[in-house]
């Protein structure tokens, strides 16, 4: 996990992308009904193109009854969008848990309760933190929900966005440390799915999330003792796994369709967490000093758009050196950054410096949000024996606040109960579901 950030209220100028000039390639759209669907796995198009320039024609009304304006999105994958007078609901980590997933959907009321996954939401703009994948046995049905009620919600008014985590970017280079067994179960699933679904992979993700439920149901029914220990069946299924999350793969290039940095109306919301180099890159000066030090702007949009491209399987990274390892890789990136999962108490200079700089370039109303890890201090601030909760960091003495939004929901982490941040007038509030809380794990 990373830490999922999200938002600043109206007072704050921290995280936000106000200042920041859309670059010309990209042209304002309006939200469309539905993206072109990536190919099925033995294809081998490279269309990189999102959406279509189909606009939505319905009626929306605001809490006060006042026609809503269109959702405006700039970017591909989405980076700065425009959804004035919106109901915002942000949703952190899930890691696998389609149980605790729906469970958070209806805290949100986007969800309706009958189990028939049908979207109540209206014109509610959904945004969820990434981590999706990785500790759970039900990842791509996550994804195939959150497809079907984004397409719901766009016949509304509304929208669901997403942005990537760091388990979305390891799972795509490969690295399958965090996987659930039955996580290697579904990608076995699902690809015997495609096979026969080769047609229509919108319809055929789309459904995903239905048919998943009767073939793991089908899966267990001859499960014998040894089952868990079939290491024919886990080698099938790492393959199965590698075969959709490759660069290019068709899951992949699901994932592509989202951002790591997302700017709604005056919220910026990320995974990780934001700091300076992730929007400028930092030029030293030639050695005959010709060239003076300075700094330019790398740009959202554009650190966007080249890890959608990676995913995608348009670049390989060895091959550019200027893939946006801010974004991906190390420690301080974009879907890594711990720097404000940590108890204010603990900030060093260097960090409060960084957390300063990053405020200095961004003007305007907003805020931040991420998801964060538990480990080390993130809980600190609360006492012995509480649930976990999400956080507000409030910085005043240094002019920036943040929303801390991963409560660990999935029972792959803490099974915690479901939380989600609500942002209605530029105010957020967390609102909390009423799941007995006694079968939380503790932190101590």
């Amino acid at each position: 996990m990373a830490t999922e950030s999200l938002l600043f209220p109206k007072a704050m100028a921290s995280l936000c992308f106000n200042s920041l000039p859309l670059p010309p390639p990209s042209q304002p759209r309006k939200l469309s009904e539905s993206p072109l669907p990536p190919p099925p796995p033995s294809s081998s198009s490279s269309s990189s193109s999102s959406f279509s320039s189909n606009s939505l024609n319905v009626n929306s009304y605001g809490s006060r009854g006042e026609a809503l304006k269109p959702i405006v999105v700039s970017g591909s994958p989405p980076t700065f969008v425009s959804a004035p007078g919106r109901r915002i609901v942000a949703v952190g980590d899930l890691h696998g848990d389609l149980g605790q997933t729906r469970c958070a959907l209806e805290t949100a009321g986007v969800l309706s309760p009958d189990g028939e996954d049908v979207w109540i939401g209206g014109e509610t703009v959904l945004i969820q933190l990434g981590d999706i994948l990785d500790r759970g046995e039900d990842e791509i049905a996550i994804l195939s929900l959150l497809r079907s009620l984004d397409m719901q919600a766009k016949a509304e008014g509304g929208a669901v966005f997403q942005v990537n985590g760091n388990h979305e970017t390891i799972n795509v280079e490969g690295d399958f440390r965090y996987v659930d067994t039955g996580g290697f179960d579904e990608c076995l699933d699902f690809l015997e799915y495609l096979d026969d679904n080769r047609d229509d992979w919108e319809e055929a993700f789309v459904g995903w999330v239905g048919v998943s439920k009767r073939m793991k149901e089908e899966r267990k029914m001859p499960q014998n003792y040894w089952d868990p220990w079939n290491l024919v069946r886990k080698q099938k299924g790492v393959i199965a796994r590698s075969i959709l999350l490759r660069p290019g793969g068709p899951l992949a290039r699901e994932l592509a369709r989202h951002a790591v940095v997302l700017k709604v109306n005056d919220w910026v919301f990320c995974h990780g967490g934001l700091v300076p180099q992730h929007v400028y890159i930092f030029l030293v000066p030639s050695p005959d000093r010709s060239i003076a030090p300075s700094t330019v702007t790398y740009g959202v949009e554009r650190m966007n758009r080249e890890v959608s491209d990676w995913m995608r399987g348009l670049v390989e990274i060895d091959d550019n050196p200027h893939f946006p390892f801010v974004a991906t890789r190390g420690y301080d990136s974009v879907v890594w950054n711990r720097l404000y999962s940590r108890d204010t108490s603990d900030l060093d200079d260097y960090q409060i410096n960084q957390a300063n700089a990053t405020s200095s370039w961004c003007q305007g109303n907003g805020g931040g949000a991420y998801s964060s890890t538990y480990g080390g201090k993130l809980v600190r601030c609360q006492a012995f024996f509480c649930p976990v909760r999400i956080i507000y960091v409030n910085l005043n003495e240094y002019d920036c606040s943040i929303w801390r939004i991963d409560v660990g929901m999935s029972s792959g982490v803490l099974n915690s109960r479901p939380e989600v941040l609500e942002i209605k007038d530029n105010k957020a509030r967390v609102i909390r579901s009423k799941k007995d809380p006694s079968s939380e794990l503790t932190i101590y």
